[in-house]
């Protein structure tokens, strides 16, 4: 995956419907206070921060450290791998997952102090290396 230099502002003013954008826009900040990182387009994804990861297969690329995608179905939020929040998941309120998605229709009905707690271990994770990657490097 790469960077594409876009703004995310015009991204995301042109988000529908206006709940996704509202919820973009709620993400964004959110993101990047737990970050510390500015938000940067990876296609239709906004990321913050990067890293390259490795897998055992020897399939290696660059993702953001954390990410999601204003879609217009529900908001995804990208994990390294949900069951390590399975637990804050059944506090979380209305959504969906896969393996390492999440996706919530309305930020407004889930519990952001639940979400804030996911997305901080998940950043933590990412940044100490605690991923199910064989490696993973913090580049950006």
């Amino acid at each position: 995956m790469d960077k594409t230099g876009g703004s995310v502002a015009a991204f995301i003013a042109e988000v529908t419907p206006a709940v996704r954008r509202r919820d973009a826009e709620v993400l964004v900040a959110l993101m990047s206070e737990i970050s510390g990182r500015e938000p940067e387009l990876w296609g239709t994804i906004i990321g913050f921060g990067s890293c390259h990861y490795r897998y055992a297969t020897g399939n290696q690329g660059d993702m953001p450290i954390l990410a999601f995608a204003p879609r217009k179905a529900a908001s995804t939020i990208y994990f390294d791998a949900l069951e390590r929040h399975a637990a804050a998941m059944t506090d979380l309120g209305p959504h969906t997952s896969s393996v390492a998605c999440l996706y919530v229709k309305d930020l407004e009905k889930v519990d952001e102090s639940v979400l804030r707690g996911m997305l901080m271990r998940a950043y933590g994770d990412v940044v100490s290396g605690n991923t199910s990657y064989e490696s993973l490097e913090v580049t950006g």
